[in-house]
Parts: structure tokens; C-alpha cells; sequence
């Protein structure tokens, strides 16, 4: 029998299940018990069965898809993040499209729109800027939203994040006790809610140990967060001649970049400059010097996010909209003993 021909009656009879579980099984996986969804899903395969899909997200008025909107798609947080979604959404039987804004607020528009044209059911951002209007016309068109990496300021929407502020402070307590006297913090645009809200914490540390911010915190502005924007900042740091005690970057890429420029130019990490990142990354713990870090669920984020999502589309009248914050954790290696 030719694919796509087979009816999900056939299945049904071939399954021993009604027509509505087989529904259920393509389109709600998990209202379904294991064991029946494993005996639809061998019918499904012996008999070749493939569903229209085009035509039921027409019936439905949206497709089994979840749109992703990322801002770095070349940061390993952000693709630890996208698998765990990945993960949830497939185990739930939805695929997921995947957007990167690259930080740019029109290219984040683009791809909102994109999701949209798609029908996805629910759409996870990391928004590239503070203006968060354009997601309310996404929910005025039923498409669920979950902020990701960005704590909601409502109680009608879900978010899931980390605590950016203690993770900021955790770093500069760190290095004020190491004996830093003068801190530069390197960051992306302010606009991104984690680079300022690093920057909130890093002046609360200050505040506590009674320290002017104005006079030990230095601030350095890049446009983009990666390693070659962070070796950049460290070349314009020893051409302005006198270097701060330590440094903290918003990213782990900022701070390796950082690390090559410093170790290049002969200063000697830790014992001239002391050097602390962000998100914990995997190669981290492998880099020339080892650098500490402040460390991110970043799976967890993607996972419970998703969850949330999916949670909202499929129960819109009962769903409670959660603003979930998890607590970062400071890694100590060799760059920040």
C-alpha cells in the first residue's frame, strides 16, 4: 500500500484502539497510556502511515511545531538551552523552529512573524531588547508565549530564568575577595535584560563590601557577545596602559576572548589580573587557564520552559501562568582562585 494512502480507521482496527486514541497518540502523546501509545505507533510504522499535516494544522488553525527565538545561536548556552527544548518538544510529538535574532530587534520581528505564518502553537523567546509588545500580538493571535532567560514583569505571562542579579554579585563578591580593588565589567548592550541586571548585582557586591561603584567598577560596552569581541576589549584595555585588578564578562565567550588577548599581550592570569565568566559552558574548564565561571541549568531552562509552553497549549483555561527563577552557582577554577 502506497505511504500516505492508509487511513487512521486502519490503524485503529490494526491497533485494537479506537480511531480517537490514534488521534490522541498523533496529536496528544502524552494524554495516552505508554503501553497503548507503543502498540498505535507499531501500527503506525507496519502499516506506513504518514498524516497530512498541512491539512489538520488547517483544521485545527495551528501545526504541531513551537517556534525558538534565540539571540546567539553560536553561544553554547543557547544550544544547551535549545536542546533541552528540543528534548521536551519531542517527547510531546512537536518539532520545533528554530530562530536566531543575532541581538537584532527587526530580525527578531522577522522571525516572529515567520513563526506565525507557520502557525506554531507557542513561541520561547530570549527577546533581544526591553520592548515586549510585539508578544502580546502574538497572544492576541492564540499563540502561547514563554520568556526564556527573561523574567516576566506580569503575572499573565510565564517565564523562565535565572537570578542574573545574584549571579552578578556572586562574581564581584568573588573577586572583592580575592583583593580586587578596581573591577572591569565587560558586557553586551544593556538593553539585554541579563547584561544589565549582571551589572545590578555586580553594584549591589560594591555597595555591600563599601565600595564606590563609581570608582572600582569600570564598564566595557561590546555590540556583540563573542570571543573576539572579548580579545578586543582585553587589546584596548592594555593600550589604555593601567589594567584593573580583575575583570568580569557578561559571557563565557567574552571572558575566553579576553583570556587570549591578556595571555598574548604577557599578563599573567591570575597573578596579574584575576578573571571571572558567565554560563559555565562545557569547554571552559579546558581553556589555557581554566576559568571560573558562574554557572547556568542552561538544559533545565530549555526543558522547563517548554514544559510551560506546552502546558499553556494545551490547557489554556486552566493553565497558571508561573514565573520560574532558578539560582545561579559560582565555579571557582584557576583564572578567579
Amino acid at each position: 500500500m502506497p505511504m500516505g494512502s492508509v487511513s487512521i480507521k486502519e490503524v485503529a482496527t490494526r491497533a485494537g484502539v479506537s480511531p480517537g486514541t490514534v488521534s490522541n497518540v498523533l496529536n496528544r502523546p502524552e494524554k495516552v497510556a505508554e503501553s497503548t501509545r507503543a502498540r498505535v505507533e507499531e501500527a503506525i510504522r507496519d502499516l506506513g502511515f504518514v498524516r497530512h499535516g498541512s491539512a489538520s494544522s488547517l483544521r485545527a488553525g495551528h501545526s504541531r511545531t513551537v517556534g525558538l527565538s534565540v539571540i546567539d545561536i553560536g553561544n553554547p548556552f543557547f544550544t544547551d538551552v535549545a536542546a533541552g527544548v528540543e528534548e521536551v518538544a519531542s517527547e510531546r510529538g512537536y518539532a520545533v523552529i528554530l530562530g536566531n535574532s543575532s541581538g537584532d530587534l527587526l530580525k527578531e520581528e522577522r522571525n516572529l512573524l515567520v513563526f506565525a505564518e507557520q502557525r506554531v502553537r507557542g513561541v520561547l523567546i530570549t527577546p533581544a531588547g526591553a520592548n515586549l509588545a510585539k508578544l502580546d500580538q502574538l497572544r492576541e493571535r492564540g499563540i502561547s508565549v514563554v520568556l526564556v532567560d527573561h523574567p516576566a514583569e506580569r503575572a499573565d505571562q510565564c517565564s523562565v530564568a535565572v537570578n542574573d542579579i545574584t549571579g552578578g554579585s556572586l562574581a564581584v563578591s568573588h573577586l572583592l575577595s580575592g583583593g580586587a580593588e578596581r573591577i572591569a565589567y565587560v558586557t553586551g548592550p544593556l538593553t539585554v535584560r541579563p547584561c544589565a541586571d549582571r551589572l545590578i548585582g555586580a553594584k549591589r557586591a560594591l555597595a555591600a563590601a563599601g565600595r564606590d561603584p563609581g570608582e572600582t567598577l569600570e564598564e566595557i560596552s561590546v555590540s556583540v557577545m563573542n570571543a573576539r569581541s572579548g580579545q578586543q576589549a582585553a587589546e584596548k584595555m592594555i593600550a589604555g596602559g593601567r589594567l584593573p585588578d580583575a575583570v568580569f564578562c557578561a559571557n563565557d565567550l567574552l571572558a575566553l576572548g579576553m583570556l587570549r588577548g591578556l595571555l598574548q599581550a604577557g599578563v599573567r592570569v591570575p597573578r596579574d589580573i584575576s578573571l571571572i565568566g558567565y554560563d559555565d559552558i562545557d569547554f571552559v574548564s579546558a581553556s589555557a587557564v581554566s576559568l571560573s565561571s558562574i554557572r547556568q541549568p542552561t538544559h533545565r531552562l530549555g526543558r522547563v520552559a517548554t514544559e510551560l509552553l506546552l502546558d499553556e497549549c494545551d490547557n489554556p483555561g486552566s493553565h497558571a501562568h508561573q514565573q520560574i527563577m532558578f539560582q545561579p552557582e559560582l565555579i571557582i577554577r584557576e583564572s578567579a582562585p
